[in-house]
C-alpha cells in the first residue's frame, strides 16, 4: 500500500507601498512564471523559519513576518497535493546576495499588474492571487495558531 504524503510548503506575501514582492521563475515552460517567495519546508525546520529562509534565498530581502494567512491546500495538474502555509510580512532590508538558482528576477508589482499576469496564465498557481486578496482583506490569524514544538 502506498502512503499518501502531501508536500508542505511556505509562502509569504510581502507588501511595500501598495506593491507586492514576486519572484520570476524559469520552470521550463514557454514563458516564465511568477510566484510569491515560497518553497518546501526542510526537515526539522519550523514553519515560520522556513518562510523567512525562502524569502531571503529567493529575493535577497529580509522581512518581518507579522501575520499568518493560513494553510492553503492545492492540488496541481500532475496530481500532487500541497499544504502551503502562508504568511504576511513587511520588507525590512535588502541583503544584496545572489538569488536562488531558478529565480530570474524579483519584482514589486501592483495588484493590477498581478491580475494581468493571472489573465495571461503567468502565475505559478491560483494561490498567488488568493493569498494577496486574503491579505488585502485582512484575513489574518494570530501566529499563535501554529503549534510547533
Amino acid at each position: 500500500m502506498t502512503r499518501w504524503t502531501p508536500y508542505v510548503t511556505v509562502a509569504t506575501v510581502v507588501e511595500r507601498a501598495g506593491r507586492f514582492l514576486l519572484v520570476e521563475e524559469d520552470r521550463g515552460a514557454p514563458h516564465t512564471l511568477f510566484n510569491q517567495p515560497a518553497g518546501h519546508l526542510e526537515p526539522g525546520e519550523r514553519i515560520r523559519d522556513g518562510a523567512l529562509r525562502e524569502v531571503a534565498e529567493e529575493t535577497a530581502w529580509r522581512v518581518g513576518i507579522t501575520d499568518y494567512l493560513g494553510m492553503y491546500v492545492y492540488e496541481s495538474s500532475d496530481g500532487k497535493t500541497f499544504h502551503s502555509h502562508a504568511f504576511f510580512g513587511m520588507a525590512l532590508a535588502h541583503l544584496g546576495h545572489d538569488l536562488d538558482r531558478g529565480i530570474l528576477a524579483i519584482h514589486w508589482l501592483t495588484l493590477e499588474e498581478i491580475e494581468a499576469l493571472d489573465r495571461d496564465g503567468r502565475l505559478r498557481s491560483p494561490l498567488v492571487l488568493k493569498r494577496i486578496r486574503d491579505a488585502m482583506a485582512n484575513k489574518f490569524y494570530p501566529m499563535e495558531v501554529l503549534h510547533e514544538r
